[in-house]
């Protein structure tokens, strides 16, 4: 029986639309680096909600569970609210509050003198910012050579993979042609990064039906929505991917005409072994690459209305063989080695399945492909009525870049896009402005100083010959992180991760001051912590710290906030100007440029009782203007810049070009160039925080070779002329490396490099088992020598100069020689392996980094981690479900809890990243599950080989190799929290009653004062 109708009289009084805010703002999101749009409703000055923009081209109004908790990072316990002046040892935490003045009067006290004495002795290394286009040039204008950003431990694989390759890269230099595609690759990509347009393109692909998949060794995210989940063994995805180019190949399934009209497929390469221009491009006089067009006769490889040769060895006029760049491809991928029988077990991808998705790629690519009818010009001035589509597209992060392998599995997957003709066609990958750049890109890392003491270019940059290298006169390294020099020459982005021990090593020379933003090093940003945080507190003979000040700033009590001398607090993104800009990291789409601002929505000075912070990068202009930089003070020594505002308005990087694009000119009447407008900042706040210029139509496709892009990215400044950018199937840049290494050129490197630059400076892209993986179990046998650090290994350990002297152009072994083992059974399978199970992190899709866990809603969907295994992992090794367990690498153990998840290749063990926490830091509560149960892999991970001769990092980038981890797996008894565990720091008092919010602005609804 229904139940009487209960009269409207005793309904509660309900406001269904209630006012959201007094005030709505727009900014750019900064709870990872997606950098979307979003509108802050304010009430009463105080934030009354977050929601996305609809009108940002990034997100389109979406938005995540971290973008809506910016509410709980802004009014996060753990703000700093003034600078601190250590008072007690280094790492204990004690500090005096001090104010502005004093803290600049200090630094400047510290930075001026070696600014006068040797700017060297300065080492500046930024963390996750935004802000390098401004910090890379404060160094430059310091003059010191050692600055980096957070790259060199991040993904500077993926954009060195690229750049040397294609101009361009995944992520923030590209993206799948969302509209078109009907086969997208993911390759080791986490939720983390770029996350609200990958969501929305994966719901385009999901209507239209196309095809998913993902190759990762955990399942989750994407992954689980993706058609098909690949579950690879870490560290062989180049492996998986030559063997897919291998099946391409023998079924000739490529696109030849697309390889000769956009790459160097066709251009000869001298076959002289032992020769000095032994893999290098063949030429005429003038300079110009020849390609073959008849069995004797040579014409420029440019030259169009002609029909090269790809295959076949030539003679050349003087004597001398070449080969044209296809030959050799497919004198290499076609060979045995590569074929799916033979990677599948190591891969672990049953062979079948290799076939299959070759012949997937290949249907797509080919049987799907259609035109769009676009008519274009080509750079050379032949008109198209059509453009080709190919729709293959592949996108790739950190998964497969955080190997010592990463670099070349970058490239690996570059080919195979080209030979399907899968880059900026339609429907494949595509280049988002302001790429693609020239191959490399042209701006040099700077290692000399003017007699002004600025740098000749910025310390970081793309090296094109070991002309480029940042040593001295005996080859060694002159950059306290070792990056440009020959143990790691294409180090683009610097090394973070080891410029602490270096710094620590006096190698290769003492600094004075190491000054960081925003980068966790003494926790979860740095392999080998617990040593890492020794180094920063170690004292030589004279009970002087071996690092003798460190500057920090950061808006958290981090764990790095207890280490250093000088703490400057940063504000929250809801309170500064930051520039989004295409100088730096730009959040441009395939069709069209942009760029975007922070403004300060709240006034730092005014959010909490006697707090007292600073944007960091209008701190840094200050302090420039102090110690009297040439670019930041002017003739009479007084500042430039008031502040970042005013540099982001008024600095020009060159004439007419600044850090924002748009509303330039006096005005605001031009975009990209223009001098600058006083109006600009206002109007990126009138128009929703950012600027947005349309590709033309005819414009948004073959960018690399399209004469209506080309001539559009000049006007914008993109490109310095309108030249077409050729593909790089094959780069002379590393056979450049390679001959140095057998002894030829004006520059060669140290005898214990030229092993390791003969071997992994491969022209083409090859594959070698990850260092960490070839060397553990040979590591029991090593003398102390070599277990000792050093760079390199002793000259004689090196191989004789005859074994160097050989072309490189044969196929390579897949084991390369460094410390890699003989035979092809994975160490995943052999039992007898002293670490057959690789451990990896990823970052869980609602949090990014350690100052994404500690905020308070989204601790309420994981406030700990665990290790994750595979049931069957489980079984083999006698463990149950939330067991207890050890967890031990060559380098070191942990304790942890496991718990079972069916979603890991059951020879890999997985976490998610950053959310362990050192007790007392980021003021949680004092048992904090973070604490108590979180932990980091990172105790496991050394930063340097097992074999101790050079760091845990890729050989030709340096970047850092956190995926490379193999460890062995155990039950332990009467254990209750992780280990190791470490004294709680003293950052301030943690209030363990509930952190609540919004209960105020309810309760003055409900008390009539607010709708």
């Amino acid at each position: 029986m229904r139940a009487p109708q209960t009269s409207y009289a005793d309904e509660p009084a309900i406001d269904t639309s209630p006012e959201i805010g007094d005030e709505v703002k727009t900014t750019t999101c900064y709870m990872c680096a997606c950098r979307c749009g979003i509108k802050v409703w304010l009430k009463d000055g105080q934030i009354r909600y977050i929601q996305g923009n609809p009108e940002h081209p990034v997100n389109r109004g979406v938005l995540c569970a971290k973008g809506s908790a910016g509410i709980m990072q802004h009014y996060s316990p753990a703000r700093l609210d003034k600078p601190l002046l250590r008072v007690g040892e280094r790492g204990a935490g004690e500090f005096r509050e001090i104010e502005w003045d004093e803290a600049l009067e200090i630094a400047t006290s510290w930075l001026k003198p070696i600014r006068e004495r040797n700017p060297d002795e300065l080492a500046f290394f930024t963390g996750r910012d935004q802000s390098q286009a401004l910090t890379g040039w404060w160094a430059q204008q310091f003059g010191t050579v050692n600055y980096a950003a957070h790259g060199g431990f991040c993904s500077v694989n993926m954009a060195a993979g690229g750049l040397y390759t294609v101009g361009g890269s995944f992520w923030e230099f590209g993206e799948p042609d969302w509209e078109q595609t009907q086969y997208l690759m993911l390759w080791g990509v986490a939720e983390d990064h770029d996350s609200n347009p990958i969501k929305l393109g994966l719901g385009r692909l999901k209507e239209r039906g196309a095809k998913i998949v993902a190759v990762n060794p955990v399942r989750s995210g994407y992954g689980a929505i993706a058609d098909e989940w690949i579950g690879i063994r870490p560290g062989t995805d180049g492996l998986f991917a030559f063997a897919l180019v291998h099946e391409l190949l023998k079924a000739d399934r490529i696109d030849l005409d697309y390889l000769v009209r956009f790459t160097n497929a066709h251009w000869l390469v001298v076959r002289e072994p032992g020769g000095a221009d032994d893999g290098l491009f063949a030429r005429d006089l003038d300079g110009h690459v020849l390609c073959a067009v008849e069995a004797h006769r040579f014409a420029r490889a440019d030259d169009i209305g002609i029909a090269p040769r790809v295959v076949g060895e030539y003679t050349l006029r003087d004597g001398r063989r070449a080969v044209p760049v296809f030959h050799l491809i497919v004198e290499r991928y076609l060979d045995p080695q590569y074929a799916p029988d033979a990677v599948s077990e190591r891969c672990g991808i049953p062979a079948d399945t290799i076939r299959r998705i070759a012949r997937e790629l290949a249907n797509a690519a080919f049987e799907q492909a259609f035109e769009l009818p676009i008519a274009w010009t080509d750079a050379w001035g032949r008109e198209h009525t059509h453009m080709q589509a190919r729709p293959v597209s592949m996108h790739a992060m950190r998964g497969i870049s955080a190997h010592s392998n990463g670099f070349h599995t970058c490239r690996a997957l570059h080919l195979l896009q080209m030979l399907l003709g899968a880059v900026d066609a339609p429907g494949s990958f595509r280049y988002q402005p302001p790429f693609p750049k020239p191959l490399p890109p042209p701006n040099r890392p700077g290692k000399s100083r003017q007699a002004n003491g600025v740098l000749d270019a910025a310390p970081l940059g793309f090296v094109h010959g070991p002309e480029d290298l940042v040593v001295d006169g005996d080859g060694q390294p002159r950059r306290i992180d070792h990056a440009f020099s020959w143990a790691y020459p294409l180090a683009a982005h610097g090394m973070m991760h080891t410029v602490i021990r270096n710094a620590w090593a006096g190698d290769p020379y003492r600094i004075d001051t190491l000054m960081m933003f925003m980068a966790n090093m003494s926790w979860n940003s740095s392999m080998n912590t617990a040593q890492t945080m020794a180094w920063l507190t170690d004292k030589d003979d004279a009970g002087e710290y071996r690092i003798p000040r460190i500057i920090y700033a950061d808006a958290y009590a981090s764990e790095m906030v207890a280490y250093a001398d000088l703490v400057l607090p940063d504000t929250t993104y809801l309170e500064r100007f930051d520039a989004i800009s295409l100088l730096d990291r730009p959040i441009s789409d395939a069709d069209g440029a942009a760029d975007a601002i922070r403004h300060p929505v709240l006034d730092a000075s005014r959010q909490r009782e006697g707090r007292d912070v600073r944007g960091f990068q209008s701190v840094l202009i200050e302090l420039g203007a102090r110690i009297g930089l040439p670019g930041l003070s002017n003739e009479d020594g007084s500042p430039k810049y008031r502040d970042y505002a005013d540099y982001i308005v008024r600095h020009e990087r060159a004439p007419g070009v600044g850090l924002l694009a748009g509303w330039r000119g006096t005005h605001g009447e031009s975009e990209a160039k223009g001098l600058p407008n006083p109006e600009q900042l206002q109007r990126y706040i009138e128009n929703g925080g950012f600027w947005r210029s349309e590709i033309p139509e005819h414009a948004r496709y073959f960018k690399m070779a399209n004469r209506g892009y080309l001539d559009w990215a000049q006007r914008m400044g993109f490109l310095a002329t309108a030249e077409p950018i050729v593909l790089q199937l094959y780069s002379e840049t590393l056979q450049k490396f390679r001959l140095a290494a057998q002894g030829h050129g004006a520059m060669q490197p140290p005898d214990e490099h030229r092993e390791r630059v003969a071997t992994y400076f491969d022209p083409l892209p090859m594959w070698y088992e990850p260092f960490e993986g070839a060397q553990v179990d040979s590591g029991k046998h090593l003398s102390p020598r070599e277990r000792g650090w050093g760079e390199g290994r002793d000259a004689r350990d090196v191989a004789d100069d005859a074994a160097l002297c050989t072309s490189p152009l044969p196929n390579p072994a897949l084991q390369a020689r460094e410390g890699a083992k003989g035979g092809s059974q994975s160490p995943d399978q052999d039992q007898s392996h002293s670490f057959p199970l690789s451990a990896v992190t990823q970052r869980p899709m609602f949090m990014y980094h350690a100052w994404g866990s500690q905020n308070a809603w989204l601790r309420q969907i994981a406030a700990r981690n665990w290790l994750y295994l595979h049931p069957d992992t489980g079984a083999r090794y006698g463990i149950g479900d939330e067991d207890w367990i050890e967890a031990v690498s060559h380098h070191g153990r942990i304790v942890v809890q496991a718990r079972f998840a069916a979603n890991v290749q059951p020879d890999t063990v997985w976490t998610w990243n950053a959310i362990g926490k050192r007790r007392g830091a980021w003021r949680l509560g004092k048992d904090a599950p973070e604490g108590r149960q979180g932990f980091l892999l990172n105790h496991l991970i050394s930063d340097i080989t097992p074999r101790g001769d050079y760091a845990n990092a890729d050989p030709v980038t340096g970047q850092a190799a956190w995926f490379d981890l193999r460890v062995r797996i155990a039950k332990v008894a009467d254990a209750s929290a992780s280990a190791p565990q470490f004294a709680a720091l003293e950052l301030g008092e943690a209030d363990d009653r509930p952190l609540r919010y919004g209960a105020q602005f309810r309760a003055a609804r409900e008390k009539g004062t607010s709708r």
